[in-house]
């Protein structure tokens, strides 16, 4: 087979994705539809807004499915300046949530830089890690300028202030380095230094050490904790299997903004234990091919790629249902495919296209054709139908 030629994609990743979308449209909408019809007059309108959203995903999806992933290795620093840019840029003129300033606004168009930047510096890791190969273990030529990447990109982020999505920046890429094999010292050494970083931006955000000492004191008052017990409410509610499509209480301005960030709660009171661990399994599912998928990877920068796109997804879904769970503090970050929102969701179903791309260039699902065998005196030509790899 040529380089060029591609085999089919792993059908098994795109059907949980599709799942996961299509799912969330009736999650969201029974989520929202009490708080739409209060503010809007009108119980669909998230729906509408989610459903045109999912819409955009697909489309970003398949497109990223039709570019050969390896002509990544060539826009991938272009795209990580472009991130810094554009973070840099929000810190300026940024649109403010919650005091924070994450968003740049187009007329009635919105879009979180983040979001973009968390995966240009990723695709940038994977392109740098497969090129140095065993420079990385060098700390002045190879670990040191990826830090150097690394910190730009989570600092900025670090400092709208998101202290979330910035944790979890820095968390991927020390996974990405560890995998790529950079020493183990090197490894520790950034952690060290990173932590009190960490440290330093919780204690000079407010909002971040309410949280944190919120969770800590794990009283079910009012104030930061509410949003949190109310989601757990929620899952007790549910039981074991759930109170019914549309059902939910939580919803009913119990659970504040139930249908983006702890949209899983309204997961678990609706369809209960057994549809809780039918999304988590889903998201096992997916984990599993994203990782086999890096298994039959051709080349190196394919590998990593796969890797840090799964991993990606799965922390972000592990991390969101630990919240919902009371497990860990909130952090805002939402169930990847399933939680309302549109930057989030627009870039990881590209993403997801770049893995189904890696996919196809593998021998994972070879294409079936027909050869002809070479002609002998006096005989015909045969067709045989193979396998081409």
């Amino acid at each position: 087979m040529t380089r060029s030629q591609r085999n089919h994609i792993d059908l098994p990743t795109l059907i949980v994705v599709l799942t996961l979308m299509v799912l969330s449209l009736g999650v969201v909408y029974s989520a929202s539809s009490t708080w739409a019809m209060e503010k809007f007059g009108e119980s669909n309108r998230l729906l509408n807004l989610h459903a045109l959203k999912v819409l955009l995903g697909l489309v970003a999806l398949f497109f990223g499915m039709t570019i050969d992933y390896k002509k990544y290795r060539k826009l991938t620093k272009p795209a990580v300046i472009a991130a810094i840019g554009f973070l840099v840029i929000t810190m300026v003129l940024g649109g403010e949530v919650k005091g924070a300033a994450r968003w740049l606004r187009f007329g009635g168009l919105s879009f979180q830089p983040s979001e973009f930047a968390k995966f240009a510096l990723l695709f940038h890791l994977c392109t740098l890690i497969s090129t140095k190969g065993e420079m990385i273990k060098d700390f002045k030529k190879g670990f040191l300028p990826m830090m150097i990447w690394i910190g730009s990109v989570a600092g900025l982020v670090l400092l709208q202030p998101n202290f979330s999505t910035g944790s979890m920046i820095i968390l991927i890429s020390l996974v990405m380095l560890f995998i790529s094999r950079a020493r183990f010292s090197h490894l520790l050494g950034t952690a060290a230094a990173a932590l009190p970083l960490l440290v330093v931006v919780a204690i000079t955000r407010p909002h971040v050490m309410q949280r944190i000492n919120s969770f800590l004191d794990g009283n079910s008052g009012g104030g930061q904790n509410y949003q949190l017990w109310q989601g757990i409410i929620g899952f007790g509610n549910g039981g074991i299997f759930g109170v019914g499509p549309g059902e939910s209480k939580q919803r009913d301005f119990f659970l504040p903004e139930s249908y983006g960030d702890f949209v899983f709660s309204i997961v678990g009171e609706e369809y209960g234990f057994i549809g809780t661990m039918f999304f988590l399994a889903l998201f096992l599912f997916l984990m599993l091919r994203g990782f086999k998928i890096a298994k039959f990877a051709r080349d190196e920068f394919g590998r990593l790629l796969a890797i840090g796109i799964t991993s990606l997804i799965i922390l972000y879904a592990l991390v969101n249902a630990g919240v919902t769970l009371g497990i860990l503090p909130t952090t805002g970050l939402p169930m990847p495919f399933v939680s309302y929102g549109g930057s989030s969701l627009l870039f990881t179903a590209y993403a997801v296209g770049v893995l189904l791309n890696i996919s196809a260039q593998t021998d994972m699902h070879p294409r079936a054709a027909k050869v002809p065998e070479p002609a002998t005196p006096g005989m015909a030509l045969e067709d045989k139908t193979v396998k081409v790899y």
